[in-house]
């Protein structure tokens, strides 16, 4: 099943329902007459494999399917540098399910990427070369910075016109990455110029990486405000750089967070039954709020943690050092709100092929214009 059955417009903002048909077939014409779900992203992360199908709607596109398993890809790999076997076997599997969906649909467009973990291990290329012969998959290593630029264009929607900076973080699995971006003011027509990276970090601190190394600690007071104390120094180097604290205390500097921990946070906060993408993705938390979800989560504890519906006992090694990650952004950059993201890797590949899909038909028009007129 789908995340989300959504429509997502202009980089993903939400359409009227009833606008939605005409432009979805504009949009299918403009991309050489397919309709339907024509593009689709793989996302191999340090500990999940993620796929996500969509079908061009406007600027934007519907989400017709998807997948996500919990592979742990990154397991063992902090202590070994080399991905083991039972991981990569976990990981194969999971490509193997995406292979057989792709196969199902008729995709005109598809990109897989892999991250952290492949970067880090030894044997990531050779992986990678297994990958492509038992499933026909082929991702593609992506840099940190790459990582941060398909966050940011996911994201950007997200940002609104009182903006002038915004901090974007996204907790993985082997790292989390921290994206410094400059918000454009409107030009006098009202359009947005895209937003601009300034300056990005990668920290080799992710869930797994923290869960493996310190996640029984993490349950503890102490451990807990290790790790926090940890992740921070890392994030106060990152601001000496970029004034950034300096910047938010001048005003216009949107936080959003893009990550399962996140997005955990958002449904404890809004006492989700079950957890919804509809109802977290683009929520705005007043900060305190969120520490309020934290500290709920943290007194949970470990049965607690994995009998609540927004966390399970497949992911409750890794909330608390997630948690721990977000409470060193809270600390050493105090906002008062957090914007939720549910969406990152896979997002930001769907509009940049739909991007790049539209574009030779924009560059024909003049010519078109030319030979037969207005």
């Amino acid at each position: 099943m789908p995340d989300d059955t959504a429509t997502f417009g202009t980089l993903g903002l939400p359409l009227p329902t009833d606008a939605a048909p005409e432009r979805q077939a504009v949009a299918a014409a403009r991309c050489g007459g397919f309709a339907g779900p024509t593009f689709a992203a793989l996302d191999l992360g340090t500990n999940n494999c993620r796929l996500l199908v969509g079908a061009p709607v406007g600027l934007g596109f519907r989400v017709v399917d998807s997948f996500s398993r919990i592979v742990r890809l990154g397991e063992g790999l902090a202590a070994t540098g080399r991905l083991s076997e039972a991981a990569m076997d976990r990981a194969i599997a999971a490509l193997a399910a995406c292979a057989e969906k792709l196969a199902r649909r008729p995709v005109r467009h598809f990109q897989a990427v892999a991250t952290e973990a492949c970067r880090r291990a030894g044997n990531g290329p050779a992986f990678l070369a297994r990958v492509e012969a038992e499933t026909g998959l082929r991702p593609r290593i992506i840099s940190a910075r790459e990582e941060a630029e398909l966050a940011m264009e996911s994201c950007s929607p997200l940002l609104e016109q009182q903006d002038r900076r915004a901090l974007l973080f996204d907790i993985g699995g082997g790292s989390t990455e921290i994206a410094w971006i400059r918000v454009p003011p409107a030009g006098p027509q009202g359009g947005q110029a895209p937003a601009e990276l300034i300056g990005y970090v990668s920290m080799p601190l992710g869930v797994v990486t923290l869960a493996e190394r310190a996640g029984a600690s993490c349950f503890t007071e102490e451990g807990f405000a290790a790790v926090v104390e940890e992740v921070a120094e890392h994030l106060r180097r990152f601001d000496r750089v970029h004034c950034i604290g300096q910047e938010i205390r001048a005003g216009g500097v949107r936080l959003i967070g893009t990550s399962g921990t996140v997005t955990t946070l958002a449904g404890v906060a809004l006492a989700l039954p079950r957890y919804r993408r509809p109802l977290v993705d683009g929520r705005v938390l007043d900060i305190e709020v969120a520490d309020q979800a934290l500290g709920d989560l943290f007194a949970l504890g470990r049965a607690g943690l994995a009998a609540h519906p927004c966390v399970g006992p497949d992911r409750v090694d890794f909330v608390l050092p997630g948690c721990a990650v977000y409470a060193a952004i809270r600390r050493v950059w105090p906002v008062p709100t957090l914007t939720v993201a549910d969406r990152g890797l896979r997002e930001g590949m769907l509009l940049r092929m739909m991007r790049a899909c539209r574009q030779p038909w924009r560059e024909q028009r003049p010519a078109l214009a030319r030979r037969h007129g207005p």
